[in-house]
């Protein structure tokens, strides 16, 4: 059974923490500073590691806004005498002084194949590109982003209806049950990692609230795939008279050949499409801004004005 000092904050990094407890002895969770959320950012929120440690009882919990400044911190991850620090979506870049206070290494637990989609945002980035597959990583994390050598690598289909929501549980699931196969090799000094390819890099920025944005002239795959990895953060959305509408969920028709132009709505019993640049994005569920989610079925019977209207 090994120490283990775990570093992560949202969701994904969760299945992991919890198995590691059911083997190993986790010292301490690092995780970031609770947070305001809610509309108009009127409630602390705790991230999600924070809540499975508390939930498993382990503790200490340590929160620094900066872990590299923070002394105390630092001088109680030291004093923990941890014999592996383990990483998944900490938020924060460790520095080579953190790295080298565990005798075997901090374990990343990246969500891609790396080295594509390096970063941030691998699952939203890996959808939004059409990429047909994805997967974790296990890599020993150095000093750079995501640059670590590749102790261990699984691979997981992209389905058609996956969003960046879904995906992730799936590669949380897969990182957590290929961190603990893992485990027994790496402490006892069985695998060597290796280095990651120069071939082949790619970088996952952040997402930024605008990229939701849909843009009618691209083709409908292109626009069924932003949909999907802005799902569900921040959302994707078009205008409607004016107003916000969030596409919910989409799919598209690429082989529609039709001459109205990009952003008409073509409406039938079956629920609402748009024209796009190339081929049909069919709406299945739609948000007005200040209203409830409806199917487009329903929200077609509500929005008479919606049909032949053009969008954006």
């Amino acid at each position: 059974m090994a120490r283990i000092v775990y570093l992560g904050t949202p969701e994904y990094g969760v299945p992991a923490l919890q198995a590691l407890a059911t083997q190993h002895q986790v010292v301490a969770v690092v995780t970031q500073p609770d947070r305001m959320a809610g509309r108009g950012r009127c409630r602390v929120c705790a991230p999600p590691v924070k809540e499975a440690a508390l939930a498993l009882g382990i503790g200490p919990i340590l929160q620094p806004q900066r872990l590299r400044r923070d002394k105390a911190a630092l001088a109680l991850l030291r004093a923990l005498e941890a014999d592996l620090f383990v990483l998944a979506a900490y938020g924060q870049i460790l520095p080579q002084a953190v790295l080298d206070i565990p005798p075997h290494g901090c374990i990343g637990l990246h969500a891609s194949l790396l080295p594509r989609w390096r970063g941030a945002a691998p699952v939203a980035r890996a959808i939004q590109h059409g990429d047909a597959e994805t997967g974790i990583t296990l890599m020993a994390t150095d000093a750079g982003v995501d640059t670590g050598a590749i102790i261990a690598q699984r691979r997981l289909s992209i389905a058609d209806d996956d969003t960046t929501e879904t995906l992730t549980a799936r590669l949380a699931d897969l990182a957590a049950a290929t961190l603990l196969e893992t485990l027994p090799d790496w402490l006892a000094g069985r695998i060597t990692p290796t280095p990651q390819s120069e071939q082949g890099v790619t970088y996952a920025p952040p997402v930024s609230p605008e990229e939701g944005e849909l843009d009618w002239t691209l083709s409908a795959r292109a626009l069924d795939c932003q949909v999907r990895a802005m799902t569900p953060w921040p959302g994707a959305y078009t205008t409607y008279e004016g107003v916000r509408l969030k596409v919910l969920r989409a799919h598209a028709d690429p082989d529609w050949r039709g001459g109205e132009a990009p952003g008409t709505v073509l409406v039938d019993d079956g629920g609402a499409s748009v024209v796009t640049g190339e081929g049909l994005l069919t709406l299945d569920a739609l948000q007005l801004a200040g209203r409830k989610p409806m199917d487009a079925q329903q929200f077609c019977r509500g929005q008479r004005g919606f049909a032949e209207c053009t969008l954006g």
